[in-house]
């Protein structure tokens, strides 16, 4: 494993579609050790990961990298290249990782069955084993529980080379990071330290360039008051000196402006007046160079309303078949119009299943409904898109309203051929927020959306009057929003998985 550095020198990219760069002369240094790669969705995180692995090349500039690099993409579609190699592998690291991240020797046969969680796993453990130089990794916690989640972090913070970690988990940014890219609209700025320390230094930063800002701004307004009062003496003193007005028998106020001049008392206004307005110049030139960080004001209501009916479901006790042996056994599941209900335990659990098993068995009136699924496939995503795209004037204004609230911009939304997916997740989104729902289900919602959209969305669903079902890993994100659990775990038979309702406040873990 090569210990260099990777470099961007002065690196421009613009995709074919776009209209504008998303990146500009953009230069950076990795070392060794974890890089976080921080930004809004769209922002471009994800190309600069497939930059640093030559998945794509740039339009201007340079990339130096050491050889062997591997990245390890957000979606899970597809199993990794190399699975089946490391499922049949000897060695101890093989061997080690397959232990560590609890992965089954047939997950290569049966990938489609596979939880997005134990897929997640699979394709880490797959990059790790073949140690690359670079490794470049695109939410690697994405629908990971709270034990894998762990491991995992155990296992990447072994890692030796230059590692690119683009991530909403801010726990895990902080353990593994040493230092945090953040790509903003207008710039891209290196801060040290994991997620917390990073965007202290930067907010202080900003906080700094605003006051500087502002300083600058009160200087020039008084500047300007001194220049307007001084070229006021100086139009005083031009009209005292002037000959014009006198008597040309008044010798003696003459030979007076004569001594004036000769001396140099009457330019004295004059030349601080041009004092005045080099200094002018130099505090406008000042004001125009200093830049100030935009403050953005994001903010979505999802307009929700409670179910005028005593119930949304009433489903009898029941059994779901997960695949092989294994049985989801669920008991009796009821849904008020105002229950806030959170699914948590382990991947593979039947959490998603019985989500879509519930959906199947709802009686509710069209659109009285908003789904958001755990996974959006690539062609979904760009079906989704098409959709929007063709929406009425006045109906796609409005979600793109509400993508634009959750910090991406529209205008780069509608003209890429291929949204990210937390993009897609914003855009359908913004789509239920067209109707009233009674219930909304949400199913690892947290999964690719960047940090400020998490929180948004945290304090629209607090505020939201419809029924919650919501399935996350994050114990924060359902600690604030539910009030019941119902919790996967152990059956009577260790191939089952049961359910059981916990009526207590949501902040449990998903053990």
């Amino acid at each position: 494993m090569s210990k260099g550095n990777l470099e961007f020198h002065n690196v421009t990219f613009i995709y074919e579609t776009a209209a504008d760069p998303v990146f500009e002369g953009l230069t950076a240094e990795f070392p060794p050790g974890w890089t976080g790669v921080i930004g809004a969705n769209g922002s471009g995180k994800t190309t600069l990961l497939r930059l640093a692995c030559g998945l794509l090349k740039p339009d201007k500039g340079n990339i130096v990298a050491p050889a062997g690099a591997i990245y390890c993409p957000q979606r899970t579609d597809d199993p990794p290249e190399r699975l089946a190699d490391l499922l049949e592998a000897t060695d101890a690291a093989g061997c080690t990782l397959r232990g560590q991240l609890n992965i089954a020797p047939d997950w290569a046969d049966r990938w489609p069955t596979l939880s997005h969680g134990e897929r997640k796993r699979a394709q880490i453990a797959t990059a790790l084993w073949q140690e690359p130089s670079v490794l470049a990794v695109d939410e690697p916690t994405n629908h990971i529980d709270r034990d894998a989640r762990q491991l995992l972090a155990g296992t990447l913070q072994g890692y030796r080379g230059v590692g690119l970690l683009v991530s909403h988990d801010r726990d895990l940014l902080d353990m593994l990071a040493a230092r945090c890219l953040l790509i903003e609209p207008d710039q891209v700025l290196v801060r040290p330290g994991g997620y917390t320390r990073a965007f202290e230094q930067a907010r202080a930063d900003a906080d700094q360039a605003r006051a500087a800002y502002r300083q600058t701004k009160k200087n020039l307004r008084r500047i300007e008051r001194e220049h307007a009062a001084r070229r006021h003496e100086a139009a005083q003193q031009d009209r005292k000196r002037s000959k014009r007005k006198i008597a040309k028998g008044d010798s003696d106020a003459r030979e007076k402006i004569d001594r004036a001049r000769v001396s140099g008392k009457d330019g004295v206004a004059g030349r601080k007046q041009s004092q005045m307005q080099g200094r002018l110049d130099q505090t406008r030139e000042t004001l125009s160079g200093l830049r100030v960080p935009r403050k953005v004001s994001l903010g979505i209501t999802l307009r929700g309303e409670v179910a005028p009916r005593n119930s949304l479901l009433d489903l009898p006790a029941g059994q779901i078949p997960l695949g092989g042996d294994r049985v989801l056994h669920y008991p009796p599941l009821r849904i008020a119009p105002t229950d806030r209900i959170g699914l948590a335990g382990p991947n593979g659990g039947g959490k998603s299943t019985l989500v879509r098993h519930i959906l199947a068995n709802l009686s509710l009136p069209a659109g009285k409904v908003v789904y958001l699924p755990q996974e959006i496939e690539r062609v979904e995503g760009e079906r989704i898109l098409r959709e929007v795209r063709a929406l009425p004037p006045a109906v796609l204004g409005d979600v793109m309203t509400v993508v634009s609230c959750l910090d991406s911009d529209p205008q780069r939304v509608l003209a890429t051929d291929e949204p990210s997916p937390g993009e897609v997740r914003k855009i359908l989104l913004a789509l239920g927020m067209t109707r009233q729902p009674w219930l909304i289900v949400m199913d690892e919602p947290t999964n690719h959306l960047d940090l400020p959209s998490i929180e948004c969305m945290e304090a629209a669903l607090r505020e939201c009057e419809s029924a919650l079902l919501l399935v996350s890993h994050d114990r924060r994100f359902l600690g604030q929003l539910t009030t019941t659990c119902w919790r996967f775990g152990q059956g009577a038979d260790e191939t089952d998985t049961a359910v059981t309702i916990e009526h207590t406040a949501g902040e449990n873990n998903d053990k």
